[in-house]
């Protein structure tokens, strides 16, 4: 408790442009930590629903079946989301009498749409994790230079300098480089965890993307 107060002192005993520093790193963590707790349901969640469907999807399932299913569900993400838009275009196109090429052609694009798509809503919040990453610290070290400077201004105005008489301002000063390295911490890690899940996801449905598309090409071309 000592401590806690102790810690309370330095920051209520800053100058106002250093507490603005620290005010500036705690909303940039408060909204890290926020972003980071919604990465981690929303990954798990494209986790869970991407096993699920790749269990029906190569169990034998009839795809119109498996596409009729998933008509009323919301929130429909991931792989899934791949397979509706491209099978969606399919059953549209096959009401018409078009090139088989053609055909293939814009059951891709629908699923290339679909693709950019979701990896657009995998990297939501990533750009910003980066940002307090990389430049938590430097806003830190800034406040820590002002906090410095104001320190040693005011030790040019004593008679007698000692360190008793320094210490207390740098201490308030070191505070704002602290607050950096504590938001930019687990915005550094969490942006390498999350960046790496995107890939992993992206290269996934990539792959199922490829697969389905042979799936179409065989269907397609069995009508001609």
């Amino acid at each position: 408790m000592g401590q806690e107060l102790s810690i309370w002192q330095l920051v209520s005993h800053a100058s106002l442009f250093v507490q603005i520093i620290m005010l500036i790193l705690v909303l940039a963590s408060v909204v890290s930590w926020y972003q980071i707790a919604q990465r981690v349901m929303y990954f798990r969640q494209a986790q869970t629903e991407m096993a699920r469907f790749e269990s029906r999807f190569w169990s034998g399932t009839d795809l119109n079946t498996l596409y009729t299913d998933g008509a009323d569900k919301r929130g429909v993400v991931g792989m899934e989301s791949v397979f509706r838009a491209g099978f969606k275009e399919f059953t549209r196109l096959a009401k018409k009498k078009l090139d088989s090429d053609a055909m293939m052609e814009a059951c891709q694009r629908s699923m290339r749409v679909a693709l950019s798509r979701e990896e657009e809503a995998m990297e939501h919040g990533l750009p910003f994790l980066a940002t307090v990453g990389s430049t938590s610290p430097y806003v830190g070290l800034l406040g820590t230079v002002w906090g410095i400077m104001g320190a040693f201004h005011g030790l040019g105005q004593v008679q007698q300098a000692t360190l008793a008489t320094v210490a207390p301002g740098i201490s308030e000063a070191l505070v704002a480089t602290a607050m950096g390295l504590i938001a930019a911490i687990p915005a550094v890690v969490c942006y390498n965890r999350f960046s790496s899940k995107v890939d992993s996801l992206a290269g996934k449905y990539d792959t199922f993307s490829e697969e389905f598309s042979s799936i179409l090409h065989r269907q397609i071309h069995s009508r001609d």
